[in-house]
């Protein structure tokens, strides 16, 4: 292909992805509407949906109110039409889950608890699991993945995996990326969950979002204006492993006092070891099943457990101190096993954060809970495959 060819060819990639991206944001839309906002002329728009229309991609909806009162016909992506596998890992727990484009969920299936010694096994399964989804669902055209960090974006493994080491040795590339018919994507958990609030909550699309992921390991993903901040090889934003404590307890990643060590489900679950009492049982419990526990019985005001999860939240505050120091977010959204401790960790996020920030930095920035109504890292698996394919639309159907 000569270089003005591939010119071409990237332009017409690039407004077919505008298209499909307004339609995905906006709903139902008029041929007129979309040329004015992408600032693209009728007749391109008129060329470029009409082969997206031959493919099934697009649909048209009937009549619509234009411009000047004339009817328009209306144009809408067909997000049932095309399902995406969404892949968690989280150290001991992996889901795998199917979404249409919208992100609802079709099927969640959670693969056995994984053990460090049979992380191979694990991987194996996850193949034939994902494997026999597409056979079933012709309409599955991707699968995004969701890995601890820190993700060497470029190798293709975790550099680090705290309490399960085992990961390290697991490059998600060489494993996955052609071991299914259809393309596969691969993104650091938090960034994914980052990803999931970005895509599908319009409020949060604004601005700059992080999104503070508590569950097995402590992770960070960060979207300004739209775009994804990764850092020189892909580790930025590894607030699990800033240190909250220099005198503090030693972490699998050479640091001392990392945050990680104090707020983790890892972590909360190793203190309920060490005092039993709070959650008889917990030690026969997975990480999440211990916290869940402990939060149930936080909400029925046991003293022991309702001061455990103040410790824990007041460690999750000190890291959201860091979180706007350093980034300065609009908004910041609390994800994953952690968060399911709902209002009273949420409140004493927000007490920490006024307690240790700039009063004026620190009470502009929005602190919620997640929304999602399934867990936003694997939603977030399926948001990194939704956002290739809305970016890169050939990759998945034919448009010459």
């Amino acid at each position: 292909m000569s270089s003005y060819s591939a010119q071409q060819s990237s332009i017409s990639e690039n407004n077919r992805s505008r298209i499909l991206q307004y339609l995905y944001h906006n709903g139902i839309s008029s041929r007129a509407q979309i040329a004015k906002a992408i600032e693209l002329t009728p007749a391109a728009i008129t060329k470029i949906t009409a082969k997206l229309l031959f493919r099934d991609v697009i649909e048209e909806t009937g009549d619509m109110e234009g411009d000047k009162n004339r009817r328009s016909i209306g144009l809408n992506l067909n997000c049932a039409k095309y399902h995406v596998v969404g892949v968690k890992f989280a150290r001991s727990l992996v889901q795998i889950a199917v979404f249409d484009l919208k992100c609802n969920r079709i099927s969640l299936t959670d693969l056995p608890t994984v053990d460090e010694e049979h992380i191979p096994e694990t991987v194996e399964q996850i193949r034939a699991t994902v494997r026999q989804l597409i056979a079933d669902d012709s309409s599955i055209v991707a699968v995004g993945m969701a890995v601890p960090g820190p993700y060497l974006v470029e190798e293709g493994r975790t550099a680090l995996v705290s309490s399960m080491q085992g990961w390290r040795q697991v490059n998600f590339i060489k494993e996955f990326s052609e071991a299914f018919n259809v393309p596969v994507f691969v993104e650091q958990d938090a960034r994914a969950g980052a990803l999931a609030q970005f895509l599908f909550n319009p409020e949060l699309s604004e601005g700059s979002l992080a999104y503070y992921l508590l569950g097995e390991g402590i992770g960070l993903g960060i979207i300004d204006n739209g775009s994804i901040y990764y850092g020189a090889h892909g580790t930025a934003t590894e607030i699990g492993h800033i240190s909250v404590d220099v005198n503090g307890k030693p972490c699998d990643c050479g640091n001392i006092g990392c945050l990680e060590r104090y707020c983790s489900a890892n972590a909360i679950h190793e203190r309920l070891n060490e005092q039993p009492s709070i959650v008889p049982g917990c030690e026969a419990m997975t990480h999440a099943q211990a916290c869940t526990a402990l939060f149930a019985k936080a909400a029925a005001g046991d003293k022991a457990a309702m001061d455990l999860t103040s410790e824990v939240a007041r460690y999750i505050g000190y890291g959201a101190v860091n979180i706007i120091n350093a980034f300065n977010p609009t908004h910041i959204v609390l994800g994953d096993i952690i968060s399911q401790a709902g209002q009273p960790l949420l409140d004493e996020v927000k007490k920490v954060v006024r307690e240790r920030t700039i009063p004026e930095v620190g009470h502009d920035t929005k602190i919620t809970l997640s929304n999602l109504p399934t867990d936003a890292t694997v939603s977030g698996a399926a948001a990194v495959a939704i956002t290739n394919f809305l970016e890169h639309p050939s990759m998945f159907f034919d448009v010459a």
